[in-house]
């Protein structure tokens, strides 16, 4: 028995080899900030996997694996899902693309500090956090647009303002910690798609 514990512990850190130099880089900006249009185009242009906490735990329950169907569990309760279950799910994703992946983006992750401290200890450190930013009004009206068209019942004036204080709330100790470490490189996502890009090239050009 002694034997099996020893060949499954080296699996496991033959497996965290794979990702232990990764570049990784935290992908911050508030709902209708652009994010994900510069995260699509990262992913094009520098072969690196994008990874978002929410679509993650989405694919896991729609997959019907026990996992899947204990988040689904804890999700329907209105519960937050541990911290240690997500921190897998991303660790799992990211050695699965292991082999074919230039770096990861790590989509609206960390959302506070802890979430970030805990990443560290268990996957590995950031080498940049890319803050897209836009103003308040230029994220609801994005927004509102995007509702005209979305159906998403969330996409309303009242719940968007209250979506942006949440994300202002949590975000700003984390964006304070790591410009600390002067990983931060900031985005002005007030302009052309093309011209946001631009920026975002220069800040993963640098790594």
């Amino acid at each position: 028995m002694e034997n099996l514990n020893v060949d499954s512990a080296s699996t496991t850190n033959s497996k965290d080899d794979k990702i232990k130099d990764a570049k990784i880089i935290f992908v911050v900006g508030g709902p209708g900030s652009g994010k994900g249009t510069q995260c699509e185009k990262i992913v094009a242009k520098y072969g690196y996997t994008h990874l978002s906490s929410g679509d993650l735990l989405r694919a896991e329950v729609a997959s019907g694996s026990d996992r899947g169907k204990h988040l689904q569990a804890i999700m329907q309760k209105g519960e937050l899902v541990p911290l240690d279950t997500v921190l897998d799910m991303i660790k799992d994703a990211m050695i699965a693309k292991a082999d074919v992946s230039k770096g990861f983006l790590i989509d609206g992750y960390p959302r506070e500090v802890k979430q970030g401290e805990e990443f560290e200890k268990k996957i590995g450190k950031p080498s940049l956090l890319l803050y897209v930013d836009a103003k308040g009004e230029t994220m609801v009206k994005r927004l509102m647009k995007r509702g005209e068209t979305s159906g998403r019942s969330d996409d309303n004036e009242e719940t968007i303002k209250k979506r942006l204080d949440l994300y202002y709330k949590a975000t700003e100790p984390v964006i304070a910690f790591y410009e600390s470490r002067g990983i931060v490189r900031k985005v002005d996502s007030e302009l052309a798609v093309d011209d946001v890009f631009a920026q975002v090239c220069k800040a993963v050009d640098a790594l």
